[in-house]
């Protein structure tokens, strides 16, 4: 994927965007007094700051509020001032008073489309203060207020193109006169993929490139003006609803080459293999603002899933769709949750890979398997969002003694797993609606050889003998203890089903048998006739 940065000079005021110009913001006391939308997300990106005299700083300065990029200034008191800024070190219970500068003043940008409970808590880059401490505990300057107005904490954002058109695509900016400046060519598919610098109200034409040399004499494929940072998609990728020939043969071949995979990695970090968590709330406002923001097409797009690819996931019946994440906000979601799983899995790690956000849709299986092994040791699956789900859809984990798991995630859950090593998929069929989720990678810190090694001291032994286990909940009934074990280290995530596998035939039964066509799960009597897990 290639980045562009649009030309400096492209930070001018964008006038037709221009609100509450000369007017004082108006003050908020409660952040259920944003402005939310139907879905109780935030419906316009916010510029806020305390009230009294830092406001009437602000509300005077004329090149803030051309500058403003779209965004709705609001000044902040009482309890919505607590809520936003109260956490942070060195700010008063209530607004400043006095202020007889910027340096005197706060500000945060709070993202549209974040959900309600989480707004008060945007990411750390979206706070200014005039001042830092270094580490002598003395006060030191940062970015001026409305340089940071014009970063990517609030009016600057990256915006990808995707072109799944038969031709190259011409890109052009339109400037504030109405005229187009070519920007780039764009090559097609996913690899090809631009990123571009830009800000929230910026306009951008893309033109087939073909037959003319002239490509503004050609078809206009599409024209945005840039409401979030986002990728957008020019046309859709055309995936293959054809059946597979002879589905279950490459399916019981792809388990037993997983299965043997599985058995080739000595490291192990945890227990059981898995663990479940949850988001910190700035994570979860940032993740589900971005997914929001690009829940639709063109940003969503079909994922790029060929015969190439193998049977994993079953694209032929169902749609499976990817929304691409833009660089630097990428790099700020891995540098977080590396941190979490690093706690996790007890050691350091280097950041291998963030899969973008992938949605399922009914009906949609994911096949048993491990992952690159290199790459993908201590890893992430992230809930992102569930759209119209009446039904649990568990996600399937073996743990060290291949005892099958399933665990039920709500949004912001998140699933530590080591993933080269512990099978994982979610064979049960999607009953409804769609299933929005992020997969994060990372591997030991300098050892893409990690795999190979013996674990070092004080790792947790993994739990293999648990004694004897019983059923004492429902067959359905997941995440809440529905198996006993004498030894209750093994968490609530067992498989009601009681399922162990010994081997790839094994897993290729357990998904014959969680199939559409079955009435009734068969694997008990199939494949695990045993008493004890």
């Amino acid at each position: 994927m290639r980045a562009a940065v649009i030309k400096p000079t492209l930070f001018l005021p964008l006038l037709s965007l221009l609100t509450d110009h000369g007017h004082a913001a108006p003050t908020i006391l409660d952040l259920a007094d944003l402005p939310f939308n139907e879905d109780n997300r935030l419906a316009e990106h916010i510029f806020a700051y305390p009230a009294g005299a830092c406001a009437t700083l602000i509300d005077s300065d004329k090149t803030m509020k051309d500058g403003h990029h779209g965004h709705k200034f609001v000044a902040l008191d009482g309890e919505a001032y607590n809520d936003v800024f109260g956490h942070l070190q060195d700010v008063p219970n209530s607004p400043p008073t006095t202020a007889n500068s910027f340096h005197d003043c706060l500000a945060v940008c709070l993202e549209k489309g974040t959900n309600q409970s989480v707004v008060a808590r945007p990411l750390p880059h979206r706070y200014w203060q005039y001042g830092e401490k270094d580490d002598e505990g003395e006060m030191v300057e940062v970015d001026a207020i409305n340089s940071f107005f014009g970063s990517d904490s609030c009016g600057r954002v990256e915006y990808g193109f995707v072109n799944y058109h038969t031709n190259p695509i011409k890109l052009y900016w339109i400037d504030f006169d109405g005229q187009p400046k070519f920007n780039q060519v764009l090559g097609v598919g996913e690899r090809q993929t631009s990123f571009i610098t830009t800000f929230v109200g910026h306009k951008f034409q893309l033109y087939d490139s073909m037959p003319n040399e002239d490509a503004l004499t050609n078809e206009m494929l599409y024209e945005v003006i840039v409401p979030n940072a986002g990728v957008v998609g020019i046309k859709n990728f055309a995936v293959s609803h054809i059946p597979e020939e002879g589905l279950e043969d490459k399916v019981r071949q792809t388990l037993n080459t997983e299965w043997t995979r599985h058995l080739k990695v000595k490291r192990t970090f945890s227990p059981l293999g898995f663990s479940k968590g949850r988001l910190p709330d700035d994570m979860y406002a940032s993740m589900g603002a971005f997914y929001y923001n690009n829940r639709n097409p063109p940003n969503k797009v079909h994922e790029e899933w060929t015969k190439m690819k193998g049977v994993f996931v079953n694209y032929w019946e169902t749609d499976c769709n990817f929304i691409q994440i833009p660089w630097r906000l990428k790099k700020r979601w891995q540098k977080r949750l590396k941190e979490l799983t690093e706690v996790w899995a007890g050691v350091e790690l280097d950041i291998t890979d963030m899969y973008g956000m992938r949605e399922y849709t009914q009906g949609a299986r994911l096949l048993t398997h491990v992952d690159r092994v290199t790459t993908h040791a201590a890893s992430m699956i992230v809930n992102i969002a569930q759209e119209n789900v009446t039904k649990p859809w568990t996600v399937e984990v073996h743990d060290h003694a291949d005892r099958l798991h399933e665990v039920v995630m709500e949004p912001g859950d998140i699933v530590y797993y080591e993933s080269a090593k512990a099978l994982h998929g979610r064979n049960t069929p999607l009953y409804s609606g769609n299933y929005i989720n992020l997969f994060t990678h990372y591997r030991p810190l300098g050892d893409p050889e990690w795999y190979t090694r013996d674990n070092p001291e004080n790792t947790p032994e993994p739990l293999m003998d648990v004694g004897e286990c019983r059923l004492t909940g429902q067959i359905d009934e997941y995440s809440h203890g529905a198996v006993t074990c004498d030894n209750n280290a093994i968490g609530p995530h067992l498989s009601p089903k009681m399922f162990t596998a010994n081997s790839g035939e094994d897993l290729f039964l357990w998904w014959k048998s969680v199939g559409p066509e079955e009435k009734e799960s068969k694997i008990v009597g199939e494949v695990s006739s045993r008493e004890e897990l």
